[in-house]
């Protein structure tokens, strides 16, 4: 009898030897051996990873509804969403193969395609393919009552979380300061940190302010407006021209969309993409394509962000090529001919 070891000519074991050595037959071999190459063909499974952000934002719970009805209109891929630091992550670990579907801000995925080292991406990342557009981003900078803080220029001198390093958020975050005439050497402190943390240190009083872009009411803000006092900074329309980048839009948010917050409040707003890569097949494009436009409403289940999301815009300021998988989609619903 023979035995594979996979290098090479079969290794020949002969009838009586394999019994010595505990295989009974070389039939049940042949059976054996038979189960073990027909293994790999079962456990070839497909994997699908959606790339989201910390789990106090709005990318984590969309991200979760996501993967479900992704792994409902996929029954045979093994879906799950993952808590990553947000769009500059999400970029480079798609352009990696490492994740078929991720969240990502409009001006994040501008630089990532042109390769703009200062944003996190060393060269432009070709691989990334678009899926589609979902909701705007609004530019959210909340302080403490108790700072003192009320517009822009009162945030020099005071200890600001700007979000994690090199994420979406603090790309954002440097984007208006610039415009603003604030330069991080102004504040008293500038903390590099996660929207949960921001917030835990400013109930703490150890943070006069935080940045955080988001859908709006996000967890993470309307965590902090019910524990301590709050302010919603304005950023003026002035201001968001002067970043001179057309991803940021004037956009209100609306009073009431946190406790205390009684006004509209001028802000600036980025859109969100969903976004795959050359890698994913065009079938697996189109189906999780197809699975987003066909359960939005599980999506505004989960985070009520997801309100925003409109097919009729699925492909508004798409910077980077569409998947030919999620262009099929497109095609059969009439939104591209």
């Amino acid at each position: 009898m023979r035995h594979d070891t996979g290098h090479g000519a079969p290794i020949r074991i002969p009838e009586e030897a394999s019994t010595k050595i505990g295989i009974p037959s070389a039939r049940a071999l042949v059976v054996v051996a038979s189960l073990a190459l027909a293994a790999p063909v079962s456990a070839a499974e497909q994997f699908i990873t959606v790339l989201t952000g910390g789990t106090s934002g709005v990318y984590y719970p969309l991200g979760v509804a996501l993967a479900n009805v992704i792994g409902k209109a996929i029954p045979s891929a093994k879906t799950s969403a993952q808590a990553t630091k947000a769009s500059v992550e999400n970029l480079n670990l798609l352009q990696a193969g490492r994740g078929e579907i991720a969240f990502t801000l409009g001006d994040s995925l501008s630089d990532a395609w042109r390769g703009n080292p200062e944003a996190g991406f060393n060269a432009p990342l070709k691989k990334l393919r678009g899926i589609a557009a979902i909701y705007p981003n609004y530019i959210q900078i909340v302080a403490s009552k108790d700072s003192g803080i009320k517009t822009l220029a009162d945030l020099k001198g005071k200890r600001v979380s700007v979000g994690a390093p090199k994420s979406g958020t603090e790309l954002n975050a440097r984007a208006i300061f610039k415009a603003a005439g604030i330069d991080y050497k102004d504040l008293a402190k500038v903390e590099y940190l996660p929207f949960g943390e921001s917030v835990e240190l400013m109930k703490n009083r150890q943070l006069d302010a935080t940045l955080q872009s988001a859908g709006l009411g996000v967890a993470s803000l309307r965590d902090l407006a019910v524990s301590v006092p709050i302010v919603v900074v304005a950023i003026p329309p002035d201001i968001v021209k002067k970043t001179g980048d057309p991803a940021y839009l004037p956009a209100t948010i609306p009073a009431n969309t946190y406790q205390g917050q009684t006004e509209d409040v001028q802000t600036a707003a980025v859109q969100n993409y969903l976004v795959s890569h050359e890698g994913v097949s065009d079938e697996t494009a189109y189906l999780m394509t197809k699975a987003l436009w066909t359960n939005l409403d599980q999506l505004v289940a989960a985070h009520a962000a997801a309100k925003a999301i409109n097919l009729k815009k699925a492909l508004e300021g798409m910077p980077i090529p569409l998947h030919p998988g999620a262009e099929r989609y497109y095609k059969e619903v009439g939104l591209l001919k």
